[in-house]
């Protein structure tokens, strides 16, 4: 049986903490900004008087996450849509499983929603690269994030992964919290929304001997989130054209940082998150497997399948999978102007990183065509 203490490198901060680290928070000059971008209209005395007697994360999130993820919503898309969470019951904690397109909105739309349809909002895994100093440490930790960590040896990862797994177990389990990670490690860059095998056997390093319980306790719920323009996506088009040559790419200094920020304010046209059906659903039919890979492999075929039925399909979508396959067999999901509009996209996206090549225009459209595939 774990405890608090288990997890003191890897937790959110406890409610008692909040307040000290939003003392902190309002002194820092990136915080001072954000504050005028969220609340232009108010005065920026005002908002931090209200900040510093905040003491739980809730509140917070209430006072401030809620109408910080609104205001993003509202500038940067043409609207939020959702469905799903009718088959979520109150007072349930949930592993919320989700294909990974933007670092940080991904999982904010969420507790936003979650909110919205009368539910609490989850912890959220924060990778350990994404920890660049102390404002975003703290803002992680206020905001309910709780830390994964990259790399190490194979020793150092096995521990990390131990401790990882009985964490969200003590999370869904015993504290009673819902919880929010990604599918794979980091954010999908081709467009193919996969679970990581290994990120279900982490979860069951801590689940005991019957593969069904172990998963079963978990509650594990798929999410699948879309937007009709891909975040980041030349960054995406860069890296996986140096990984496809076999060239080990090289993250500029700040650049997962400078990713958080292009995500978030960039146009991404509509955005649709879908609360899929709950894995104990079809948990049985992993089971039909002569190994413990095989039942592994199963459900995470489940899960994709599950996310990719969901997965909300838009116009670009359907030109960039006719583009990429020199037909018209979707022509009847998109127009025309839908085609001008995606062309420009197109240019624009790519030569704002000088990187409009072939090559990199048959990347950027499978970014956008696999979802398609992926359905079939």
């Amino acid at each position: 049986m774990y405890t608090e203490q288990d997890f003191e490198d890897i937790r959110p901060y406890n409610d008692n903490e909040i307040n000290p680290a939003l003392h902190r928070l309002v002194t820092v000059p990136e915080f001072s900004k954000v504050l005028e971008y969220i609340f232009p209209e108010r005065k920026k005395d005002d908002i931090i008087s209200e900040l510093k007697g905040v003491h739980s994360a809730i509140d917070f999130q209430k006072l401030f996450m809620h109408p910080l993820v609104n205001s993003i919503v509202k500038k940067t898309s043409k609207g939020l849509t959702y469905n799903g969470f009718e088959l979520l019951v109150p007072g349930t904690p949930y592993l919320f499983v989700s294909n990974h397109r933007d670092i940080v909105l991904d999982s904010a739309i969420l507790q936003v929603l979650l909110f919205d349809n009368g539910h609490v909002s989850s912890e959220i895994t924060f990778g350990s690269n994404l920890m660049s100093n102390p404002f975003v440490i703290d803002f992680g930790k206020i905001n309910r994030m709780f830390t994964v960590y990259r790399g190490g040896n194979r020793m150092e990862m096995f521990r990390n992964s131990r401790i990882l797994s009985a964490y969200i177990r003590y999370t869904i389990t015993q504290k009673r919290t819902s919880a929010w990670i990604a599918q794979r490690n980091g954010r999908t860059k081709d467009g193919n929304d996969k679970t990581e095998t290994g990120l279900l056997k982490m979860f069951n390093i801590s689940g005991g001997d019957s593969f069904e319980d172990a998963f079963a306790e978990l509650n594990i719920v798929p999410l699948s989130i879309s937007y009709e323009y891909e975040p980041c996506c030349a960054l995406k088009v860069r890296e996986t054209n140096a990984v496809s040559k076999g060239l080990t790419y090289q993250k500029a200094p700040n650049e997962d940082f400078m990713s958080i920020l292009t995500g978030i304010t960039s146009q991404k046209g509509r955005i649709h998150l879908s609360v899929c059906h709950p894995v104990n659903t079809f948990l049985k039919e992993s089971g039909n497997g002569d190994t413990f890979n095989d039942r592994i492999n199963n459900l995470a075929s489940l899960i994709d399948a599950e996310i990719y039925r969901n997965y909300k399909l838009w116009p670009n979508n359907y030109i960039a999978y006719d583009k990429l396959n020199t037909g018209k067999v979707y022509s009847s999901f998109y127009t025309e102007a839908d085609v001008v509009e995606f062309d420009q996209y197109v240019i624009k996206e790519l030569s704002a990183l000088n990187l409009y090549t072939p090559e990199n225009v048959d990347i950027l459209l499978k970014i956008y065509a696999n979802p398609v595939e992926n359905r079939k």
